[in-house]
């Protein structure tokens, strides 16, 4: 337990230190909605951790009109973000939005939930956990500090209204969801919501695109199996919880497929044969991946995770 709680202040620790080193007037990413099917449109976040100067605008969400409303996949990381997608929906068409359905609950996915007033959320059951724990709470109130002013006092912690725990359909103007359970894969409450009539498939962050993924304290074993399932799905376009979208699905999925694979295989074999984590992580080639974004920033403790992980496996 004392190597899990090292292992998150170190990741805290790095956040921190990388956000002191932003300057407070960088320039901010422009919030623009890109089309992707017939009906459904993504913004895409910085390929950055969240700070005050990118307004924690680093994940990606996505929307899908239909005859009868607007279905949006994940807030985004703050109220003045979600507001900002909101009025790009209504530039758009004049449905209500009906629906927010969400990935997963991490912070820069949901910290816009309050501005989507009227509309059902939808999520996985685990979430409820998470947002109930005094993890989540000390998340917040140290996002009120590092984020202000885009997280403050009235930033607050939203529950769904329906809280699913198996596969389910949502059909919205004849449009169908499928909401499939993927976790405990990155999180516990991993959704992937698929549009079969457009094409598209929304993978949350089972999906970094263009980047090296955040495992924190993630089930990569069980991340691996949620990659296979969703190399069976029929979907032309991806969107991912963060990069830009992808029109080669398959081949993205296996990059991050092959990331996760490469780090057990090494962290395995290092807590088998009782290598010290650090002797490990020097000797194992990084190259293939190094040239990432955040290679830096995630790919240490990633690797600590993974090797925690492995001793327990």
């Amino acid at each position: 337990m004392h190597k899990r709680l090292w292992a998150t202040s170190l990741w805290l620790a790095v956040c921190s230190s990388v956000w002191c080193l932003l300057p407070a007037q960088a320039e901010q990413v422009t919030m623009k909605a890109q089309q992707v099917a017939p009906h459904t449109w993504y913004v895409q976040g910085e390929s950055a951790l969240g700070s005050a100067a990118n307004r924690n605008f680093i994940s990606n969400a996505g929307f899908v009109i239909t005859p009868a409303g607007v279905v949006v996949v994940d807030a985004l990381g703050s109220p003045a973000l979600a507001q900002e997608l909101i009025k790009l929906i209504a530039q758009r068409t004049s449905q209500p939005i009906t629906h927010v359905l969400l990935t997963h609950y991490h912070a820069d996915h949901i910290y816009g939930l309050q501005a989507f007033k009227g509309a059902q959320i939808w999520a996985h059951e685990a979430g409820r956990t998470y947002i109930n724990s005094e993890n989540a709470q000390s998340r917040l109130a140290s996002s009120r500090e590092t984020m202000f002013p885009w997280i403050d006092e009235t930033t607050r912690l939203v529950p769904a209204t329906r809280w699913l725990s198996a596969r389910t359909e949502l059909v919205v103007g004849g449009v169908k969801f499928v909401l499939q359970p993927m976790g405990p894969a990155h999180t516990p409450e991993d959704l992937v919501v698929h549009v079969p009539s457009e094409g598209v498939l929304f993978s949350g962050d089972l999906i970094f695109r263009g980047r090296v993924p955040f495992v924190g304290n993630a089930n990569s074993k069980q991340w691996l199996v949620a990659l296979d399932t969703m190399l069976g799905l029929d979907a032309r376009t991806m969107v991912p919880g963060h990069g830009p979208a992808s029109l080669q699905a398959r081949q993205d999925m296996l990059l991050t497929r092959e990331y996760l694979a490469y780090v057990r295989l090494a962290m395995g074999q290092a807590a088998k044969d009782m290598v010290p984590f650090e002797e490990a992580y020097a000797r194992t080639d990084w190259r293939a991946f190094e040239h990432l974004p955040l290679f830096k920033s995630a790919n240490r403790i990633n690797a600590y995770n993974t090797y925690l992980e492995m001793e327990r496996e």
